[in-house]
């Protein structure tokens, strides 16, 4: 290169010897290379675990007693390996109107039998279900509600069983809503149960209807594996059908999951004594008692039904899921009480 583009310069430099081109390269890429300020950037918070509750006290309390017992250094922290959560099924989960999912089942499944059972017809409480008065269906009580559970449920091996739930569940439809049951299911408890599951919670099913009637479908639909699932219990033995071995249910009941039943369950079947408890009627008190009155931070929570237009609305006077001492108890022992018309902004997945 000619020395005079070297040389050149104002008269006060001149006669001074040029920086060599090299060196000004050297220094330019030097200070291309200092970190320059970072744009200023907006952050945006963090999503909504919870999209479907309203911004009330029941949403607030839920997300803070989670913080608390998942933050390290808490006074409250709690072990990832306690970390469980209970939840009733029919009317915490899904929809328990008209009637329990599972005896709505059980009805279709004692008219499919019928011409198998003569008998029938003349006895209750299956004349009352073939000839669909509710009357005498309802007047049988509990005991004529296992009578027919022992005639739907039993004497088939667990694998026919599932095969009857799920193509039942198949076909079947919501009388209101005429969609799937496994689409009656409620959006903000399915965003509870992940947002649980993301805080370190194991999640279990804790419910008065049958386990093999619920086993099938709560993977798919609540993310809740079998092994997770509690329920009332028929009596079992092993057998070889067919050289196949095979579990067979029993016409028996072993365990009536509800009321005082629901925390033998839990020490049967869990065996760690809930953090959180969730429910809906008085069939899930003493699950919620055993739960909130133990020692450590706990939480205790109702759905209450207040939605007659978007679901239904019932508590005190009902023959499914009524909620009458829970709903007095409730303020007294510190459960939260979350209204479905007022503290829920969706109710079905279906409505988004």
């Amino acid at each position: 290169m000619p020395s005079r583009i070297l040389s050149a310069g104002p008269p006060a430099l001149r006669g001074r010897r040029a920086l060599p081109l090299l060196a000004l390269l050297a220094i330019a890429a030097v200070l291309c290379s200092l970190p320059r300020p970072a744009p200023a950037v907006a952050v945006r918070p963090a999503a909504d675990p919870l999209p479907s509750w309203n911004d009330t006290a029941p949403k607030t309390a839920i997300t803070d007693f989670v913080a608390k017992v998942t933050r390290e250094g808490s006074p409250e922290f709690v072990a990832p390996a306690d970390r469980v959560a209970v939840f009733d099924n029919d009317g915490t989960l899904w929809c328990e109107h008209p009637m329990y999912t599972e005896l709505a089942f059980a009805l279709d499944r004692v008219k499919a039998l019928a011409d198998k059972h003569p008998d029938w017809k003349e006895r209750q409480p299956f004349k009352a279900v073939l000839e669909g008065d509710h009357k005498a269906l309802a007047e049988s009580g509990q005991k004529g509600l296992v009578e027919i559970l022992l005639a739907t449920h039993t004497g088939m091996t667990i694998e026919e069983f599932e095969a009857t739930v799920k193509d039942w569940l198949e076909t079947a439809r919501h009388p209101k809503f005429k969609r799937p049951y496994t689409e009656c299911v409620y959006q903000p408890m399915l965003e509870l149960l992940a947002y649980l599951r993301a805080n370190g919670f194991k999640t279990f099913i804790v419910s008065g209807g049958t386990a093999d009637f619920m086993r099938p479908f709560t993977e798919k639909v609540y993310g809740v594996p079998p092994e997770q699932v509690v329920g009332t219990t028929f009596k079992t033995k092993y057998a070889v059908r067919d050289g196949k071995p095979v579990v067979v249910i029993e016409p028996a009941v072993d365990l009536i999951d509800d009321k005082a039943g629901k925390p033998v369950g839990i020490a049967k079947f869990i065996g760690r004594r809930p953090v959180m408890a969730f429910g809906n009627s008085d069939g899930d008190f003493e699950m919620l008692e055993y739960t909130t009155l133990s020692p450590g931070p706990r939480f205790g929570f109702v759905v209450h039904h207040t939605d007659a237009e978007r679901e239904y609305a019932y508590d005190r006077k009902t023959l499914f899921g009524r909620l009458d001492k829970g709903l007095d108890e409730a303020p007294k022992r510190g459960w939260v009480v979350a209204s479905m018309k007022k503290d829920w902004g969706v109710v079905f997945p279906f409505e988004r």
